[in-house]
């Protein structure tokens, strides 16, 4: 029997989204978006730094800097990734430590990723808010 693998371009885009954040690489991973992406985890909230709405690829390299300047990520992998005609969803599992209390937090978020023309131009990501705002207090 013969193994048929399907490739999808909006996963590997996805995938290359999370390789450039792993090695730092924020031009790789800018250059996966749109340039008027919405861009947003946890969007009508505030609680946490990295929350909120960032609109246009200019914004995005904020809510890196949000988390990167905030917590110390000792775990990210990716569990699992499905798509559809125009959406990726991926299952990550993170583990951090916030910086300013020394809490630590670990869960599974989901990331939805729309596509339009080969680029991101929506994100979502939602996590378990109540954990993160209970690491950050």
């Amino acid at each position: 029997m013969t193994e048929t693998i399907v490739t999808d371009a909006r996963v590997e885009t996805v995938q290359d989204l999370y390789a450039a954040y792993g090695r730092g690489d924020m031009p790789a991973l800018l250059d996966t978006l749109d340039e008027a992406v919405d861009w947003a985890a946890e969007a009508a909230g505030d609680a946490v730094p990295w929350y909120g709405r960032y609109t246009g690829r200019a914004q995005v390299p904020a809510f890196f800097a949000a988390i990167g300047s905030t917590v110390t990520v000792t775990e990210f992998d990716v569990v699992g990734i499905a798509s559809n005609d125009s959406d990726v969803i991926a299952t990550v599992h993170w583990t951090y430590r916030v910086n300013a209390t020394g809490r630590t937090a670990s869960m599974y978020m989901q990331h939805w990723f729309r596509f339009r023309d080969g680029k991101i131009v929506f994100f979502r990501g939602s996590e378990d808010s109540a954990q993160s705002v209970r690491a950050f207090a």
